[in-house]
């Protein structure tokens, strides 16, 4: 079709089909292995993972994988491995055929040799023992291999109907340092249902495992956000008395939603991450569609007994943080309020000192005023009885009487001169 393709649509496509599930085939073991960075820079770039990769594929002789990509299946040996690439985590996964010479051998992570395990450019995030088994003529054995291989307290069992398997473990870590996870498959099962139940189960672990970083990030957290809500108390309590002084009161809040803020800022994607990994971790159990076996819990009720708990803390972490966030803004905002309130108060006081101010001026104005107007008028009632002196004596009147004839008309006079002054200045 002469269509142009939308440069992505290959990439999107393939996306889907980008972690295909093992073949697995039992019996055998199954060593697997989940790596996390050591910094969020070093999650960012995966030059050492894939570098680290390589190493282990070239010690074999094994093929690359094309660059970028983020699975890739390659044959060490006698051991089959597959490796993935996450956005927080790479696993690797080795597949050997048989049981081993006792059940949950460490020697099983010999697949992998030791000094490239020591040169890990992270830190292991899980790792699992997983023995795969056909399920045996009397499954009452299973119960009592149950006893032997885990811990009574925490095991969880259960039958995956979907792929004729029974799948068990107690999610605890061994004196060897692994997880232990084992799996009963019917004879005849397929080699890939029996591949995506260890694919699922490793999922459930690693995405477990993921989450209570969060819940280690939620205790981590537990003493600050205590002390700031205390703070922050404190401070909305002081807000109401009379001795308050707001502009302090305001410093001191802009402190504490300033570390809020970081807060959120820091712990933010931890705890986002774990809610959609938790939600992983149920999706992937939910797909198994467990039945009870043996009388013992199953996964999910195992999840809602020891899982979900950790996750409702990361979640009342988180929105402790939050409402503490807002609280410290709603504050803020009354505070700076209150603030706008007594200042406009001030100015308002300013305004009316300095109208009476002006009134004072006015009122000095006028009595100046007046008091020019006399003064003006003592000079003009001199210079015009000075110019009128030649018609005294005509008019058969003394100096005296005719100054004051003069006076009242010369003081009038000054009078409107400067009122209409001031009128054609002020109006």
């Amino acid at each position: 079709m002469q269509i142009e393709d939308h440069p992505q649509r290959f990439t999107l496509a393939n996306e889907l089909h980008a972690r295909p599930f093992p073949q697995v085939e039992a019996p055998c073991q199954v060593a697997y292995l989940a790596i996390k960075p050591l910094t969020d820079a070093a999650r960012r770039d995966r030059a050492r993972d894939w570098a680290h990769l390589l190493a282990l594929l070239d010690r074999f002789g094994a093929p690359h994988p094309p660059r970028g990509a983020t699975h890739h299946f390659a044959d060490l040996g006698r051991v089959r491995l597959k490796w993935e690439s996450h956005t927080e985590f790479v696993t690797y996964t080795a597949f050997l055929p048989g049981t081993g010479a006792r059940p949950f051998d460490p020697g099983a992570f010999e697949a992998f040799p030791a000094d490239w395990l020591a040169d890990v450019p992270g830190l292991r995030l899980t790792s699992i023992l997983l023995r795969v088994d056909h399920i045996p003529e009397e499954e009452a054995t299973i119960n009592a291999r149950l006893g032997d291989w885990f811990v009574q307290e925490s095991v969880a069992c259960s039958r995956v109907p979907d792929a004729g398997a029974i799948v068990a473990t107690d999610f605890r870590i061994d004196s060897a340092g692994h997880m232990r996870m084992g799996v009963f498959a019917a004879r005849g099962t397929g080699r890939r249902r029996l591949g995506r139940v260890v694919q699922r189960l490793c999922e459930i672990e690693t995405y477990k495992a993921l989450s209570m970083l969060g819940f280690a990030r939620a205790r981590e957290l537990g003493p600050q956000i205590g002390e700031l809500d205390t703070r922050l108390s404190q401070l909305l309590g002081r807000m109401t008395g009379d001795d308050s002084r707001p502009e302090e009161t305001l410093t001191a809040l802009l402190g504490i939603s300033s570390e809020l803020e970081n807060l959120l800022v820091k712990s933010s994607f931890r705890f986002s991450a774990t809610f959609a990994y938790e939600a992983i971790v149920h999706e992937r159990i939910e797909v198994l569609r467990e039945e009870r076996m043996f009388g013992r819990q199953t996964l999910q009720e195992f999840m809602f007994r020891r899982f979900d708990p950790a996750i409702r803390t990361v979640k009342a972490a988180d929105a402790r943080l939050r409402n503490l966030a807002e609280r410290s803004m709603r504050a803020g905002t009354l505070l700076s309020t209150r603030v706008d309130v007594d200042r406009s108060a001030q100015n308002q006081k300013v305004l009316e000192s300095m109208d009476r101010r002006a009134d004072a001026q006015l009122r000095l104005q006028r009595t100046v005023e007046g008091l020019s107007v006399v003064a003006i008028s003592y000079y003009a009632v001199g210079l015009v009885g000075n110019m009128a002196m030649p018609l005294a004596d005509p008019l058969g009147l003394e100096r005296a009487a005719l100054l004051a004839l003069l006076t009242p008309p010369v003081v009038l006079g000054v009078w409107v001169v400067v009122r209409t002054i001031r009128e054609r200045f002020t109006g």
